[in-house]
């Protein structure tokens, strides 16, 4: 309503349209409620038992559904059904899911004040700021077709005999009407806050996208788990095995053939095939390694401080397995954290520590290194934070000028086994 265009634009018009929708709308509804109610109480009287409050209860459901679609013409948002979808099939599945609802409950009371209250509010707002401008800028024609050419009624009130004043009287209702759209504009919207207050409140539908984000959070860890460890799978099975009967291939080969130029050069490829099984198993074993999926997180660790640079200590306790995408992302944590340690730090000795307590699973990776690690600075640490935030972990590092460096990760879940199969 600010923008200047806003009297050229459809918005006046549209709010126009759910005003008037709104008091046709609450007039069926009103006489809908008064019919069911009358019927279900003469039946009443016949049929012993009968569920009035049950047909009354729901019948907010069909308006709340009319409202939610007619605040398309004024909100380009659109309004979800708050309704949960029943756990089993059938019409008595249906009937106590929605009568536990606190949805059904709004939307009743929504209803009944709809049919009592705002659709003559709607009715008014139209007649007063869409009729009555209209019926004076419509003078002229009143005093051509009724009036003879004589003389009008506006707004049934004052007579204009005079074809000046009719006119004038049409100039003065065409800037009443431009004002009134702005007064359209104000009604319709405080009707449609009210509306979405009642029975499709933002603040659910945020909570709703909360909960949606997260679960779809969830499902893209699995997916991304699973992806991984289908390449993993591919690489040792697939490109593994081929160069393994290649580098076995070359190794035959240079046996075979003579002294010269031809064994020297079979024994350079060999060489590299060598290194290139080497550096393909090194890849493998950090996409997801066997030792995390057989034996779990702290097998898994104690393997890869074993294979660091740096002599690092493991202090690493857990009672059980954990579930798969928080020993991925744990296992993955440490790697790249004691990667770095071995690169950057010129640590003498680095130490893995942690444990799983209350529903927590908390590591510790510390060096004593030259410290001044910062994530601002382009390095891994913000991959791991984003790596981490995605199953609700946190991750907090000291690391100050001249070490030592310490980092704490934490990630809440709970075990899915009692104990650890290596046990």
């Amino acid at each position: 309503m600010s923008r200047p265009g806003f009297l050229l634009s459809a918005w006046p018009w549209r709010s126009a349209a759910y005003l008037l929708t709104g008091a046709v709308t609450g007039l069926a509804a009103l006489v809908a409620i008064v019919t069911v109610v009358t019927v279900c109480g003469a039946l009443a009287i016949v049929v012993v038992g009968l569920p009035l409050l049950v047909v009354v209860a729901l019948s907010g459901i069909p308006v709340a559904s009319v409202e939610r679609r007619r605040l398309r013409l004024i909100d380009r948002n659109r309004v979800s059904d708050r309704h949960r979808v029943p756990a089993a099939p059938g019409l008595w599945a249906w009937l106590t899911t929605r009568l536990r609802e606190q949805a059904t409950w709004r939307e009743l009371g929504y209803a009944l004040l709809f049919a009592g209250l705002l659709w003559p509010v709607d009715a008014l707002a139209i007649a007063v700021a869409l009729f009555c401008p209209l019926s004076m800028v419509a003078t002229p024609l009143l005093m051509a077709t009724v009036g003879n050419g004589h003389e009008a009624k506006v707004l049934k009130q004052w007579t204009v005999t005079t074809w000046p004043t009719a006119f004038g009287v049409a100039v003065l209702g065409l800037l009443l009407l431009g004002l009134c759209c702005y007064v359209l504009g104000v009604a319709a919207g405080a009707r449609a806050e009210l509306t979405r207050l009642l029975i499709a409140s933002r603040e659910g539908e945020l909570g709703a996208k909360v909960v949606e984000l997260a679960r779809s959070r969830v499902r893209l860890v699995d997916a991304f788990e699973a992806e991984r460890r289908r390449i993993e799978r591919d690489l040792h099975d697939g490109a593994q095995q081929r160069l393994v009967a290649l580098t076995m291939a070359l190794g035959l080969a240079r046996l075979d053939a003579p002294p010269g130029p031809l064994a020297d050069q079979l024994t350079k490829a060999h060489t590299e095939a060598g290194k290139a099984l080497a550096e393909l198993r090194e890849l493998i074993h950090g996409i997801h390694p066997k030792v995390l999926t057989d034996y779990g997180l702290q097998a898994a660790v104690a393997d890869a401080a074993d294979r660091c640079v740096v002599p690092v200590d493991v202090d690493l306790e857990l009672p059980g397995r954990l579930p798969q995408a928080v020993e991925s992302a744990a296992y993955f944590v440490v790697c790249e954290t004691l990667a770095n340690v071995g690169k950057h730090s010129g640590a003498e000795r680095a130490r893995v520590s942690g444990g799983h307590r209350d529903g927590l699973l908390s590591l510790e990776v510390r060096d004593d290194g030259r410290g001044g690690a910062d994530a601002s600075a382009g390095s891994g640490l913000t991959g791991l934070a984003d790596r981490v935030s995605v199953l609700d972990g946190r991750l907090a590092l000291t690391s100050p000028p001249g070490g030592p460096t310490l980092l704490r990760v934490e990630f809440p879940c709970e075990l899915t086994e009692p104990a650890d199969r290596s046990a």
